[in-house]
This record gives C-alpha cells, sequence and structure tokens, in this order.
C-alpha cells in the first residue's frame, strides 16, 4: 500500500493495454442488478465505490456488489472535503467504512475516492494516514449528468474510448440523481466493454495495484 500514498492514483502504472472500470454508488440503486448481470454476463471485473449512506439505504444493493467484486470507500455522505475540518473529514471515510462493513459483511478495500474527485495533497495525506489509498479515475463517462443535461449512451462510450491508454481508469455511476433521466451508464456498459475489447484491451481488477 505504501507505493499508493502520497498522491491521486488516476491510473493503474503499467504500460500493458489494460483498463479498469469503476462505479460509483451515491444515488439509487435502480442500475446495481443490471450492471452486475452485464458483468457477470461478460466475466468482467469491476470495482464499486459507496458512500456510507449508500451502504445505509440499500443493504441488499451493497451485499449484491461486495458478494462478486471489490468495494471502496466513497465517504458516508458525499460532501465537499474542503469545507471539513480534519475530525469532520476522519469522520466521514471512517464513518463509511464502518456503514459499507455493516451492510455488506464483507472487508472494504483499503480506497478511498473523493466526492467530486476534489483531492488536495492535505486531504490525500489524511486519507493516506486513516489507512486509504486516493483511487480517483483518468476518465469519467459524465453519464451521470443524464439525458437532462444531454448526454447519451453513445457520448457515454465515446468519453471511453477517447480516454483509453495504458493503465486507464473508467469512473461510471450505478443509480441517477434525481430527474436526469435513466442510468446511462449501466445502459451503455455491453458497448463499453464492446469497445474496449475491440480496440486490444483488456478490462482487469483494480485490486491488481495492490500485488
Amino acid at each position: 500500500m505504501a507505493r499508493l500514498y502520497g498522491s491521486e492514483v488516476r491510473r493503474i502504472p503499467t504500460t500493458s493495454r489494460l483498463v479498469a472500470l469503476t462505479f460509483n454508488a451515491a444515488w439509487d440503486e435502480t442500475g446495481v442488478e443490471t450492471a452486475l448481470t452485464v458483468l457477470r454476463g461478460r466475466n468482467v471485473p469491476a470495482t464499486f465505490f459507496l458512500t456510507g449512506r449508500f451502504a445505509e439505504r440499500h443493504p441488499g444493493a451493497a451485499r449484491l456488489m461486495a458478494a462478486e467484486h471489490g468495494i471502496g470507500n466513497h465517504s458516508y455522505s458525499h460532501p465537499q472535503f474542503a469545507d471539513l475540518t480534519r475530525p469532520e473529514a476522519a469522520q466521514e471515510i471512517m464513518g463509511a467504512d464502518r456503514a459499507i462493513r455493516r451492510a455488506t459483511g464483507a472487508v472494504p478495500l483499503p480506497f478511498f475516492r473523493f466526492p467530486y474527485s476534489a483531492t488536495t495533497p492535505e486531504g490525500i495525506a489524511h486519507a493516506n494516514e486513516l489507512g486509504f489509498a486516493d483511487i480517483e479515475f483518468t476518465t469519467d463517462t459524465n453519464g451521470y449528468l443524464g439525458t437532462a443535461d444531454g448526454m447519451t449512451v453513445q457520448k457515454v462510450v465515446d468519453r471511453v474510448v477517447n480516454a483509453l491508454t495504458p493503465g486507464a481508469i473508467v469512473q461510471m455511476h450505478v443509480g441517477t440523481a434525481q430527474g436526469r433521466g435513466p442510468a446511462l451508464d449501466v445502459q451503455a456498459l455491453p458497448r463499453i466493454i464492446d469497445a474496449i475489447h475491440a480496440r486490444g484491451y483488456r478490462i482487469t481488477d483494480l485490486r491488481t495495484v495492490l500485488e
């Protein structure tokens, strides 16, 4: 873990044509079962970053994710960390860890992803002190913006394809914020997987960075 400390991780350190898929879970759980079905059917791994509040509100969905994939920490309530005191930040991270453990019965990965990807050197150092590496992303599909903000399945796929590079980490979301339409990332997932494979990349488990 020590080699992951001290900076944000936005790609897997590799020269191989590998890509990691990740999902944030902070809103509703409507896309969870479909995403898991697609991943299972394609024999593809992913990592799910849960907020503690999501785990408390949707423990069944949280257990389903943890049963098949690695799960990480996305804070308890998804605040702006720049607005938090140091004790408040620790409460967000460790409160999420406790909530995820209670909901899933599993041990989360020692991975933390900042809400809004709003990292600072001080924030990363604090997360490291608490035992978590900061795992961010190479590209966000922006599918969470939904059809209400002009996103489409094709635009989601294009953002992944345009960001392909060895070690890329793709951020997606299960569920949607209220009023933003369907879970575009989940709808796009089969096409994303096909597009990655068609370009000679292999989808790897993000847990490989711990090996």
